[in-house]
């Protein structure tokens, strides 16, 4: 059954019995249910990889770990590349907190801009949106640990959400989980600051959100918060931090689940053939990031 968001102030007396009947979707082969599968195995590799991966965010991802990845990566003086640079980059990465697949970056970004192609063929927007979104992972060739790159996001300065993926234990090291002032519901925040006043854990969706403002991209606002806000989970998928949600935030949750879709529901072991694809969105990197960046 699909999660239905409620507005703060707003309840729901009843389910959809439809949504209850009606058979669950597959997507690539598999049913809806069997992706994002974060259940233990220790006999099972990628399992343990994945559950690696998040013990480590979930230990070292505090407030003062975030704030001092941002006083470094948001000077933006790393290095100089273009968007097929970094795009030919992901290539050499497999993320080590995704259980769905296990090919190069470069390969989930193309599936997810095709898909989205397919489907909403006039928005071109979204089509470069979804080639670029994960582009932030650049930061794993640079010195970061994928734990500070990868997975999903969850603000910091408060308390974590109960959606949480390993949510149990995961925390039980991370010092903000004993300070006062990071530890209630809202933390050093206010009810509906909106998010754009949170502080999300370091990853690549804040930083490629950064970046392509730094860079004055002309892509619209409701890619950014798709950029920006792809990984959180807890939100968009669990429910959980609408009470420092502002009506903005409500707004652009319907873009961030439609981005979801494509996001999630395209990774399989298909290749596209993406040295054919790359004139098509060559013109769309040229019509909306062009030239030499600042990363």
């Amino acid at each position: 059954m699909s999660a239905r968001i409620l507005s703060p102030g707003q309840t729901m007396s009843l389910l959809d019995p439809s949504e209850q009947l009606r058979p669950e979707q597959v997507y690539e082969g598999k049913l809806a249910n069997q992706f994002r599968d974060y259940s233990v195995d220790p006999n099972d590799p990628i399992k343990e990889r994945v559950r690696r991966t998040y013990h480590n965010m979930h230990t070292n991802q505090t407030v003062e770990f975030v704030r001092s990845r941002m006083a470094d990566w948001l000077q933006f003086n790393k290095l100089k590349m273009t968007i097929k640079d970094a795009l030919i980059k992901l290539n050499d990465l497999v993320d080590e907190s995704d259980p769905d697949s296990d090919l190069p970056n470069i390969v989930h970004a193309f599936q997810t801009a095709e898909r989205i192609r397919e489907e909403h063929p006039d928005e071109d927007w979204f089509h470069i949106t979804g080639l670029i979104h994960d582009l932030g992972k650049v930061m794993a060739f640079y010195g970061e640990p994928q734990w500070a790159v990868v997975g999903d996001t969850f603000p910091v300065g408060c308390a974590w959400g109960d959606s949480i993926v390993y949510r149990e234990t995961s925390f039980d090291d991370n010092p903000d989980g004993k300070d006062n002032r990071y530890n209630t519901k809202y933390g050093i925040y206010k009810p509906g600051c909106g998010l754009d006043n949170v502080v999300m854990s370091w990853g690549h969706d804040e930083y490629l959100y950064r970046f392509l403002v730094h860079n004055k991209c002309k892509l619209p606002d409701k890619a950014l918060a798709m950029i920006r806000f792809h990984s959180f989970y807890p939100w968009h998928a669990g429910g959980d931090y609408m009470h420092l949600c502002n009506n903005k935030d409500f707004d652009m949750l319907k873009w961030v689940l439609e981005f979801n879709k494509y996001d999630l529901y395209t990774k399989s072991t298909r290749v596209p053939d993406i040295e054919k694809l790359w004139p098509y969105y060559q013109k769309l990197i040229d019509k909306y990031i062009p030239g030499v960046l600042e990363w």
